[in-house]
C-alpha cells in the first residue's frame, strides 16, 4: 500500500500539469450533471403541480355531483371532463414543441447529414425516443375540449414527460456522435453530400446546376442515410426555387405594333 501511495505521488509530481485539463473535464461533467438534475427537478415539480390541479378538479367535480344528487340530476352534467381544459392545452403545447424540434431534424437534410443518429432507429437512444413519441401520440386526447378522466390525463402527462426527456437525451447523443459511427470513406461521402447540398439549394446557381447537385446528393447519401418522403419533398421544393424576374411587356405604339 505504501508503495502504491509513493508511486502515485511520484506520478503526480512528474505530471502535475495534467491536473488542469482533468479539472476542466470534471468541471464540465459536473455542470452537465447539474443541468440535467435541474431539468429533472423542474419536471417533477411540474408533474406535482399538474397532479395537484387534477386532484382539485376531481374534488370540485365530486362536490358538484353531490350537490346535484341533492338538488336533482338536471343540475350536473355528469359527462363533463374533470380535467381543466387549460391543463390539457398546456400538455398539447409541450407535446407539439417536442415534435416540432424533432421535425426540424427529420425534414432538414443538412441537419440529417450533420447529425445522422437522429434519423437512425438502430441507435438505442433514438429508438427509445421514437418509442416514447409513439406512446405520447397514442395517449394524446382528441382535442383540448374532449372529456378526459383523471387516469387518462395522468397517463398522458407521464408520456409527454418521458417524450421530452427521451428527445433531449437522443439529441445530445446525436450531437456527440455526429458522423463517428461511419467509416472514413463514408464520412467523406457525407462531407461531399453536405457541400453539394449547398449548391442544390443555392438560388444564385442555375436550375441545371442545382438539379445536378441534388442528384449527386441523393447518390452520396444512398445507403448511408435514409431520407423520409417528407424530407425529400421539402428538399425538392428548395431545389426547384428559381430567381426569375417578370418578363417586361413590350411597349407598343398607337397601332399596336411594338416600338
Amino acid at each position: 500500500m505504501d508503495e502504491f501511495i509513493q508511486g502515485f505521488w511520484n506520478f503526480a509530481g512528474n505530471y502535475w500539469w495534467l491536473i488542469f485539463p482533468v479539472m476542466g473535464m470534471a468541471g464540465g461533467a459536473a455542470k452537465a450533471w447539474e443541468q440535467s438534475s435541474k431539468r429533472r427537478h423542474e419536471r417533477r415539480l411540474e408533474t406535482m403541480r399538474m397532479k395537484a390541479q387534477l386532484k382539485t378538479a376531481e374534488l370540485e367535480a365530486r362536490t358538484l355531483k353531490q350537490q346535484g344528487a341533492i338538488r336533482g340530476p338536471s343540475v350536473v352534467d355528469t359527462t363533463a371532463s374533470v380535467v381543466p381544459n387549460d391543463l390539457v392545452a398546456r400538455l398539447f403545447a409541450e407535446h407539439d414543441e417536442i415534435t416540432a424540434r424533432w421535425l426540424d431534424y427529420e425534414l432538414d437534410v443538412a441537419k440529417l447529414i450533420a447529425f445522422p443518429a437522429m434519423s437512425d432507429g438502430r441507435q438505442p437512444l433514438t429508438a427509445a425516443f421514437l418509442r416514447a413519441k409513439k406512446t405520447a401520440d397514442a395517449l394524446r386526447p382528441a382535442s383540448a375540449d374532449a372529456p378526459v378522466s383523471e387516469q387518462q390525463i395522468t397517463e398522458y402527462l407521464q408520456a409527454v414527460g418521458d417524450y421530452a426527456v427521451a428527445f433531449e437525451i437522443a439529441e445530445k447523443d446525436a450531437r456527440r456522435l455526429r458522423d463517428s459511427t461511419f467509416s472514413e470513406p463514408e464520412r467523406k461521402r457525407l462531407d461531399r453530400a453536405q457541400q453539394l447540398l449547398k449548391v442544390a439549394v443555392d438560388e444564385s446557381a442555375t436550375q441545371a446546376e442545382r438539379g445536378l447537385a441534388y442528384k449527386r446528393v441523393r447518390e452520396e447519401l444512398d445507403g448511408l442515410i435514409l431520407l423520409s418522403d417528407d424530407a425529400v419533398t421539402v428538399l425538392e421544393k428548395q431545389v426547384a426555387k428559381q430567381i426569375s424576374a417578370p418578363t417586361p411587356t413590350p411597349k407598343t405604339n398607337d397601332g399596336g405594333t411594338p416600338q
